[in-house]
């Protein structure tokens, strides 16, 4: 008597296949956007750092991930042999190749 009926409002009329495709464009968007900024930069960035790699020939001067400068001496398929010093040799896989040098630039330095 006291309390009064409390019943539950009608439903808002359906916008049709408009209304439901409106809600899922924004989130459409954010995946648009994190392919153009994100991902497509670091697939080309993978691609160009294989091609480099599978570049490497002896002779080359080049800069590994640890920040070792070094002349290529052997090339396999996994490895490179990597001269420091005169008569020091270290073995890096190829992965770890970071930057190919111009020729010359461990001598000037």
């Amino acid at each position: 008597m006291f309390i009064s009926n409390a019943y539950a409002a009608a439903a808002p009329a359906a916008g049709g296949i408009m209304g439901s495709l409106t809600q899922f464009v924004p989130i459409l968007l954010m995946f648009v956007a994190l392919y153009f900024l994100m991902i497509r930069p670091q697939m080309k960035r993978q691609k160009e750092h294989k091609a480099m790699v599978e570049a490497v020939t002896r002779g080359d001067e080049v800069v590994t991930s640890g920040g070792v400068l070094g002349k290529v001496t052997k090339v396999s398929d996994v490895y490179v042999s990597i001269e420091v010093q005169e008569g020091t040799e270290l073995i890096v896989q190829k992965s770890a190749v970071t930057t190919l040098l111009p020729k010359g630039t461990i001598k000037s330095l």
